[in-house]
Order: C-alpha cells, then structure tokens, then sequence
C-alpha cells in the first residue's frame, strides 16, 4: 500500500470510522466525490482526493529569498525539491508554532508542492447534491481560493473546499508575468561578459590562504575543491613527517599533507579554521592530494605583471615556489606554490594505495566512484542567514576580505553599501543581505566581498562567509522552482545533496543586478 493510501486510511480509522461505514455504501455511487479536510485556524477546509500525493510531517526546509512570504521554504522529499507553502499565510492568518499534529498535505500538481496545515480531520465521500457551488459563497477568505463548499448532514457545519491551483497559481506563477524582458536581459549582460573576459585574458587567478602567518596561494586552475577538515584521518606507517595519512573524500580515498610539516615548520594543533585544498596533480583530475591550511584567505585575480620570479637566493627545495606576487604596491607578497614540483605523482599514487590496503584491513570500504569529471561542476559555496548559496566557480573574480571601513559616495543608489579601493581600481560593494531583504548583522572578520564581473562592471557582493569551494554532480542539480519574477531570475538552480542532507541554491550572477541597476551604478561611479 503506499504512503498517501496507509495515510488516508489511518485517517478514516481514527478521525471517522461512521463515515467511512457511509462512504463504502456509497462506492456505486459513480457521481460522489472524495476529499481528504483538515483544520487551519479552527475552520475545516478541503482538497480533492486524486490531488493529494501524500501527507507528511513538517520537513527541515531551506529559506527561499525574494519569495513570497507564505513560502516556508524548500525540503528534501525523497530526492525531489518540495516548495512548502503555509495556508495560514496565504489566508492571513496569525502564525502559529509547529507541533505534533501539524501535517504538509503534499499534492500532484506539475511538480509537487506541499500545504502546512494545522491538523488532519478525515477523507470523505460526497453526493453532488452537499456540494454548493462558489458563487453563492460569502466567504472571510478570498473567494478566488474556493470552489465550493460541503453541507454536512447535521445542515449546520460546513467544509471550505479550496482551489489549491489557484492557490498556488495566486502565490507563485502570477508574479512571473511580468519577467518578459529577463531573458533579453541576460542575453545582454552574457555578451558583455564575453567582452569583460576578453580584458582579463592577460589576468590570473589564484586562491590564497595562511600557514604560520605568511600567505601563499595555489592557481585555481590546479584547484579541484576546499573542503573542511575531517575529524578522522587514517595514518599510513613508514611515510615521512609531512603525510598526515588518507581520507575517503566522495568514495575516492585522498592523501593527505600538512603543508606546515612540509615548509619544516612546527605542527600546531588543528581546529575548524584548518582547511583542505583538493589540488590535482594532473590535467584530467584522475590523481589529487589534499593540502591542509591554517585558513583559507581569498580568491585573488591578479595581473601576470604583478607576479615575479622568484630571487635567485631564495631559490630552493626544488623550486616549490613558482613566483612571488606583490599586491597593495608591495606591502603584501603571496608566494605562488608549484604543486609539480611539490608532489610526486608516483609516489601519491603508492601512498594511496597503501592507504587502500590499511582502510581495507579496518574494514573500511574505500569503493572508488566511477564519476568522471565531465558530469560535475565547481561551485564556490558560502552562506547567508544560515543557509547556502553557490556559484560557479568561473564566475568568481576573487574573493576578498571586508575592509573595516567603506566609502559611502553621495547620490548612490540604495543597494550600493558603498567602495572600496581595489588594487587601484573603484569597486562598488553590494550588501547581499539587503539584497536579498534580510536583516542586517554587523561587520565581522568571517565576512568576504565576492567579486563578479556584470555587464562589464566589477561589483562586491558582502557575504557572511565563504564556506568551501567543491564539485557538485550534474544529476544533484535541478531547477529551482518558480516561485516570484526576482527569483527565478537570480536563483535558477538548486543542488539537492541527498545524502549529504543538504541543499544549496544555485545562482546565476549575470542576473544579481538588472541592467537598469548595473546602469545606475556605473553613472554613479563616474
């Protein structure tokens, strides 16, 4: 039996076991219709039956920006996006807490989508002749939402039947009318994308972090992902000082090195700040190692004139530096890391496998993934209120830490929180909590300025921080549900991480600012 019918009949069992007795003499009956009723705020409304999927408890959801407010968010329904809508809000309503009766009646429209309600009642069965069409409705409610009305027998009491289409279609798909120039929009700022990609050719990037006080950096390029570290490390004998031993990353086993251990410095002890860059060691990804950090820094795009040799005499250890990178007129230096020269691929691979052949020996599965890497993308993940958000990685500039001060420039507009000076250069900052109206927090140390290029300006978005940056599958990502013109233009996307119980929205950057914003920045900025 599946979940919506054991559902349903635990319902007529237990809410009205008289009127199931009625509703099986009524079978024959090829005009009665079923619905399945339940409370909000004390008045018993209805759905038809053949609309109902099923009826689950109140999920976990993740918080949608630019939604409607009677939006709760999105769950994880067996691997599918569930958008959970509150009836008490879409009826005006006074919120009210979650408890144990509450339910989220789930229903087959297009894609599901699931109502908060109060409490269940019981599944019945209706002669046409109990039904009052809407017309003749005075209702608190927006009559919109109703299509009708069950009399019950007693000729007092009756059940709201709800047009939950119109209910959905009402919060959700009428907002969207009005986007008939986002795809134009887009189109434009992507060809001014090209043009702004165009100027950065003579541009590198790079992703800085901090061991023992000084600032090194990988390319990007060699960068597969940054990922926190695990609380267990498996160690392999015989291995010098510098190995700290393997882990299971996504099935595929990780050597691990400390590069603290690696420079000869002293090991301290490892905390949540401590950091694993996945670096590949080759073109197709196939061999990696996991270098631990003190603490990621930034995502940095500098100019190829502004990295140098390294001097002769400081030249050593086979050449593991690849060139010093001088920013802020050279009171900041970032040595540039060679991950050819530091590992051996050779011997990466032997130590995988030994680490294979211990993690087998404990009974651990070390099962390698077939995935290859045509069938994931990289994203730079970070958070807002508590919940994530990505973004493709190329889309990233570089991401930089919050000065302690910004230059507010009169006559901006609202959204600008203000400038910061760049490498020389003006770059207007967005505060992405406001964007997205949330309430403010004050500045604090875990907060960064990710900077995007849109319709050829470079712009800051303020971030709370910056979690990790990693490979998501393309068969976890999906498209994110319609649920106001703002968001579907911005939030595209969502990678639903089952197994992981995580899920993060997706954004498309080209479209944080519409180009009459972009338009009003750039005349603001000159």
């Amino acid at each position: 039996m599946s979940a919506v019918a054991e559902a349903l009949e635990t319902l007529k069992a237990e809410f009205a076991p008289e009127q199931a007795a009625r509703e099986k003499n009524m079978e024959s009956g090829a005009d009665a219709r079923q619905f399945v009723i339940f409370h909000v705020q004390g008045e018993r409304f209805g759905v038809s039956l053949s609309e109902v999927q099923e009826i689950i408890r109140v999920p976990d959801v993740v918080r949608m920006p630019l939604s409607p407010a009677s939006l709760e968010g999105l769950a994880n329904l067996r691997g599918n996006v569930l958008p959970v809508l509150s009836l008490r809000q879409v009826f005006g309503f006074p919120a009210a807490i979650n408890d144990d009766s509450t339910r989220v009646v789930v229903l087959n429209h297009e894609r599901p989508v699931g109502l908060i309600v109060d409490r269940m009642a019981n599944v019945v069965t209706v002669e046409p002749e109990r039904i009052e069409q809407a017309s003749t409705i005075r209702s608190s409610i927006d009559v919109d939402f109703v299509s009708g009305m069950i009399k019950e027998i007693d000729g007092r009491s009756m059940v709201i039947i709800l047009n939950s289409r119109k209910i959905v279609g009402n919060e959700f798909s009428r907002r969207l009318d009005r986007a008939v120039n986002a795809g134009q929009d887009a189109a434009h700022q992507a060809e001014q994308g090209e043009t702004a990609a165009a100027d950065d050719a003579e541009e590198d990037q790079l992703v800085s972090f901090e061991v023992a006080g000084q600032e090194y950096a990988f390319p990007i390029e060699t960068v597969k992902e940054i990922v926190q570290l695990p609380d267990h490390i498996t160690e392999v004998p015989n291995t010098a000082g510098h190995i700290l031993g393997v882990i299971t990353l996504r099935n595929k086993l990780l050597p691990l090195v400390s590069l603290r251990a690696f420079f000869g410095m002293r090991q301290g002890e490892m905390t949540e700040a401590n950091k694993v860059v996945v670096i590949a060691l080759d073109e197709a990804g196939d061999a990696s190692v996991g270098v631990v950090m003190d603490s990621i820094r930034a995502v940095l795009r500098v100019k190829r004139d502004e990295v140098e040799e390294v001097p002769e005499l400081l030249r050593g250890r086979g050449d593991n530096i690849s060139g010093i990178c001088r920013l802020d007129q050279g009171r900041r230096l970032v040595s540039v890391l060679s991950a050819e020269t530091m590992f051996d691929r050779a011997e990466i691979e032997k130590l995988r496998h030994a680490g294979d052949a211990d993690m087998n020996e404990a009974g651990q599965s070390a099962t390698v993934a077939s995935i290859d890497a045509v069938d994931e993308e990289q994203f730079v993940v970070f958070r807002l209120k508590g919940e994530e958000y990505g973004v493709r990685i190329d889309a990233v500039q570089e991401i930089v830490r919050v000065p302690s001060e910004l230059t507010r420039i009169p006559s901006t507009p609202d959204f600008i929180e203000g400038v910061i000076n760049l490498r020389g250069a003006v770059l207007p900052v967005v505060d992405q909590r406001r964007r997205f109206r949330m309430e403010s927090v004050e500045r604090n140390d875990r907060q960064r300025i990710m900077v995007f290029t849109l319709n050829g300006v470079k712009t800051g978005f303020i971030v709370d921080f910056v979690s990790e940056v990693r490979r998501i599958p393309l068969s976890a990502i999906a498209p994110a549900p319609q649920l106001s013109e703002e968001q579907r233009r911005i939030i595209r996307k969502v990678a639903n991480l089952e197994n992981e119980k995580r899920m993060i929205l997706l954004l498309d950057v080209v479209q944080l600012l519409n180009a009459e914003e972009i338009s009003d920045m750039r005349a603001s900025m000159h």
